[in-house]
């Protein structure tokens, strides 16, 4: 007889492997169709399951460290620290341990270590009440934590530390009036104007989801279009459009919008979109640094970047990557940022973000970017918005956003932007 969840547990341990192991974003494990055989419900569990082992994997390593004399090959790391945070947040051990030793035992290069996972397992079972809820807070891998001290400090770190263990809320971005669609979803209006809910949600079965009144969006992500605050009837280009919340924010305010984006995949979601919320946009596939046509009144340039400040959204980036690409992500910013401005008509405005905690995505780009053109201006009026915190203007005119902001309301991504204005 199949142990119940056992399906579930094995997908998971796959993901949680692809990520650790192979270096894969989980929206890349995903696509690799791993868990394509399973049943909606196990598909929806083992992805639940790989988040909440990739959020805890550093608590769950000081959990299993008083247990091993060494450290087993990572694969098995991996069913062990799902397994403690099975355990840990409440499912029943018995259940647990059994599917452990299962996943271990399927592999003819780990099921020698079946003995090791129920020993450590059951031993983890039997510690005091509360042993889990007394350990610090997971923190970020070296490679980040470093960088990230340095330009923020110990303390906000260890804030944003809190606030990427907690996860992220879902936040909805109003078609029309926000209170009418938190009414509608029950959830509240945040001071920016997005609509926050707490707890998990189908998104699909939520009110208003059909009728096109709202899309998810988090709120970080909806203060650039309200920084470029577009015009009726303005041209504004959106580069790397895709998954396509700008365009729509864009396209809602009356502005004529163009959606374009290296990946044709992802625009068909930009496309979908567009007609369950009855807006119109022209979406073209193509490299942002291949366009050619100009006169644009602003451009919304939310440019390729470390996606640092996700992190409690996407918990598998610090164990993917190790920053060794962010360098060419870096000069490819300043490339996309010196042909935005050609595409501009004078006194064009340029809306710069990034969904990056790193100051070289952010902060010195900007500056860099006031230095090679002569004439171009920050316009920090234009951060002069409901819900903006004056605090978060940063000395070049942009506007840096955190995960531990708002720590009362469940935080938000880290991001930066800044519009800057083209001299006419």
């Amino acid at each position: 007889m199949t142990e119940p969840g056992l399906a579930a547990r094995r997908a998971a341990h796959d993901l949680v492997d692809q990520v650790t192991i192979d270096g894969l974003l989980l929206s890349e494990a995903l696509a690799t169709g791993t868990l394509a055989r399973l049943a909606p419900e196990d598909r929806a569990r083992a992805q639940r399951l790989a988040l909440q082992t990739l959020r805890g994997m550093d608590r769950a390593d000081r959990m299993l460290k008083p247990f091993l004399q060494k450290r087993p090959p990572l694969t098995v790391c991996n069913v062990l620290r799902m397994g403690t945070i099975e355990i840990w947040s409440g499912e029943a051990a018995h259940g647990v341990v059994n599917a452990c030793v299962n996943i271990v035992g399927q592999d003819k290069h780990t099921q020698g270590m079946k003995g090791l996972v129920n020993a450590v397992l059951r031993r983890i079972s039997e510690e005091r009440p509360g042993a889990w809820d007394r350990l610090p807070v997971p923190r970020l891998p070296d490679w980040l934590r470093g960088p990230m001290i340095e330009a923020w400090g110990k303390p906000a770190v260890e804030g944003m530390e809190d606030a990427h263990f907690a996860g992220a809320s879902l936040d909805l971005t109003p078609k029309g009036d926000p209170q009418s669609v938190a009414t509608a979803v029950g959830g509240t209006v945040l001071p920016t104007g997005s609509v926050r809910l707490q707890g998990s949600a189908q998104v699909s079965a939520l009110p208003g989801y059909a009728e096109g009144n709202w899309w998810v969006q988090d709120a970080a992500a909806a203060l650039p279009v309200k920084v470029l605050a577009p015009k009726k009837g303005e041209k504004i280009l959106d580069l790397c459009a895709a998954p396509g919340g700008k365009t729509m924010q864009l396209a809602a305010a009356g502005a004529k919008v163009t959606a374009l984006d290296l990946s044709e995949r992802r625009l068909e979601r930009v496309s979908e979109n567009l007609v369950r919320t009855a807006l119109t946009a022209e979406v073209v596939a193509g490299d942002a640094l291949e366009v050619a046509e100009g006169g644009w009144d602003a451009i919304l340039l939310d440019a390729p970047c470390s996606a640092t400040g996700t992190i409690r959204r996407h918990p598998d980036l610090p164990y993917a990557k190790d920053g060794s690409e962010f360098g060419a992500l870096i000069d490819l910013q300043a490339e996309m940022i010196d042909h935005a401005l050609t595409l501009l008509k004078p006194g064009g405005r340029l809306l710069f973000c990034t969904c990056s905690l790193l100051p070289d995505e952010g902060e010195v780009q900007a500056d860099e970017a006031l230095e090679r053109h002569e004439g171009l201006a920050a316009d920090p009026a234009a951060l002069e918005i409901d819900g903006i915190d004056p605090a978060w203007i940063t000395a070049e005119g942009g506007l840096r956003l955190r995960p531990d902001f708002w720590p009362d309301l469940g935080g938000m991504d880290g991001f930066y932007m800044v519009l800057l204005r083209k001299p006419a």
